[in-house]
């Protein structure tokens, strides 16, 4: 993982931005989430808690168990802006975590919809807050994170690379 990749102006931009996200964390996800299933309605059946499907995306966004797993999608964020000067130190969880989505049906391509809704949710809660410097820094960080959660995608269920 290329901790080097972004720069010191872009550290602290993301830092300086994820302090003002961090107030609210819970509706910055709800706007992440809200956004997503805007653009991908398909995505809502892949959510199921105690064997229950929603069937739209209000039905996802007021379940509790729901609303947990956008505060996890929260600290996997915060986990990334916390080690910044240490991203490696994240690439076995990542990994990990790109192999668990990938588990329950979750295509690849999604992440760069997920990606788009995180800058969408960020520049709507922060507002003019949210540059055009700090939004390149921030995609720059999503495209880190996804590209070692890909690696997830490459691995069999014994944790071997796949040649497909």
């Amino acid at each position: 993982m290329a901790g080097g990749a972004l720069s010191q102006t872009e550290k602290e931009l993301i830092r300086e931005s994820w302090r003002l996200a961090n107030v609210d964390l819970l509706a910055h996800g709800i706007a992440l989430f809200t956004r997503l299933f805007d653009l991908e309605p398909e995505l809502v059946p892949l959510f199921q808690y105690n064997g229950r499907r929603y069937s739209s995306p209000e039905e996802c966004l007021a379940s509790p168990d729901f609303l947990e797993h956008i505060r996890k999608v929260m600290s996997v964020i915060d986990a990334a802006v916390t080690n910044l000067e240490n991203l490696p130190s994240l690439e076995e969880y990542l990994t990990g975590l790109g192999r668990k989505h990938k588990a329950i049906g979750v295509k690849m391509a999604s992440f760069n919809t997920v990606g788009e809704s995180l800058i969408y949710a960020l520049e709507k809660g922060l507002g003019e807050a949210f540059t055009s410097e700090t939004r390149v820094a921030w995609t720059r960080l999503y495209a880190v994170v996804v590209n070692v959660m890909s690696r997830g995608w490459q691995l069999d269920k014994n944790g071997e690379l796949t040649t497909v």
